[in-house]
């Protein structure tokens, strides 16, 4: 391989920032799968905007069923990302919201949605976004 061919080899995989983005990372893969799972996003998009109740969550996001949101939400809870608080009181409440873990979420989360701005087109009823050949339109 010529010195040059190896250069260009680097430059690709540093990344646009600089830094190496080679090989498996476990860690990275593990969060991808986790924030990518089917509504996961929508919720800790939904928290970003501070401590929302079950229901409140169930209406904040179209299509997501209350087993799936259960399900979602114990998973995020058990990786640290959402805090589950009862308030006592009649009647006794359910309050989600973001740990420290989940907050620092946000700035991915709002990089993302503006990625998406750019190169995802809207669902039509409910099916996934295609992605577009140039920008959005203005």
């Amino acid at each position: 391989m010529s010195s040059s061919q190896a250069t260009t080899r680097k430059q690709r995989r540093s990344g646009a920032h600089g830094r190496d983005l080679s090989g498996f990372c476990p860690r990275f893969h593990h969060a991808v799968e986790l924030i990518g799972r089917r509504w996961t996003g929508a919720i800790v998009r939904a928290l970003c905007g501070g401590p929302l109740r079950f229901n409140e969550l169930l209406s904040t996001i179209p299509g997501l069923s209350d087993r799936l949101l259960t399900e979602r939400l114990r998973e995020l809870e058990r990786e640290h990302i959402v805090l589950r608080v009862v308030v006592s009181g009649p009647p006794v409440r359910v309050q989600y919201s973001l740990t420290e873990r989940g907050i620092e979420l946000e700035p991915i989360v709002r990089a993302l949605g503006e990625w998406a701005e750019r190169h995802v087109s809207a669902p039509a009823n409910g099916a996934r976004g295609k992605r577009r050949d140039g920008p959005a339109p203005s």
